[in-house]
């Protein structure tokens, strides 16, 4: 069962291991990330990171959609980290989940910053606002302890 999905460009990192994967109660991270898998070093240094007792699979954009389709990952209370909001989008509408955690994008020539670590392109305004048309609830939200940011009052 999904208990989240979340944009967050470093995937695996303190927040995450620590505060989300406590406050979603999951056992099963899964990093979706169309480069890491070339990245040994990255591969490395996020397995490191894993918290204790809890699962961490990575896989692509495609190799994601069919676990998630095929059910395979129904037995986990999964959280589910994207690299980036298209890869997120993509999950989203692939299985159908409502909902969309902002955590953390980088700052990039030409974005705008929302909240303390969304840095938002005109094109992911854009995929934003389709998610929103969509029924989707899309906030900003770096911590659980932090008070979120509904993107439907920022992007009407």
């Amino acid at each position: 069962m999904i208990k989240a999905i979340r944009v967050d460009y470093r995937l695996l990192h303190g927040q995450v291991a620590v505060s989300w994967t406590s406050a979603l109660g999951a056992d099963c991270l899964l990093l979706v990330s169309d480069t890491v898998k070339d990245d040994a070093m990255r591969m490395n240094a996020l397995k490191m990171a894993k918290p204790s007792g809890v699962k961490v699979v990575i896989k692509n954009t495609e190799e994601a959609v069919e676990a998630l389709k095929s059910g395979v990952t129904d037995k986990y209370k999964l959280f589910v980290i994207c690299e980036d909001l298209e890869i997120a989008s993509t999950i989203v509408e692939a299985v159908g989940e409502k909902s969309l955690n902002i955590g953390n994008t980088p700052f990039r020539e030409g974005t705008k910053q929302y909240g303390k670590s969304a840095h938002l392109t005109g094109e992911e305004e854009e995929l934003i606002k389709g998610l929103l048309d969509a029924g989707v609830d899309v906030y900003i939200q770096m911590v659980p302890a932090e008070k979120s940011i509904k993107c439907k009052s920022l992007f009407k």
